[in-house]
């Protein structure tokens, strides 16, 4: 217990000037393993991480490359679609078909000039 207090700081008054440079050095010593250890720990550590980064960045170009494939699969078969049913089904670019032109007979009356909008569908003999 007597060292463990001197590490602290404690009861150095009774060490003399020999005691107290040796126990600088051991102190010394001591913070250099821990240095060292808690220096191979953050390597260790960097390098792990700069695994998994490196892992990761992998990943994410892959899955780049699987999302630009999967938008060109997609582009390719809806405009081929689009083309077979626009080939397939022309007619609503058609316009309305007109009225059958016909011998209609009109009854007169109504605009002064002897036709009217009105048609006599009556059966003549």
């Amino acid at each position: 217990q007597r060292n463990h207090r001197h590490y602290m700081g404690e009861e150095i008054e009774s060490l003399c000037l020999k005691e107290i440079q040796n126990f600088e050095q051991q102190v010394d010593t001591g913070l250099k393993h821990i240095r060292t250890r808690k220096n191979q720990l953050l390597h260790e550590s960097i390098s792990e991480l700069q695994k998994k980064g490196k892992a990761i960045q992998e990943q994410n170009t892959t899955l780049t490359k699987r999302i630009k494939e999967k938008e060109k699969d997609k582009t390719i078969p809806q405009s081929s679609h689009w083309e077979q049913y626009v080939d397939r089904d022309t007619t609503f670019l058609m316009p309305p078909p007109h009225p059958p032109l016909g011998d209609y007979n009109q009854v007169g009356g109504g605009r002064g000039d002897g036709r009217s909008n009105e048609l006599d569908l009556s059966l003549q003999p």
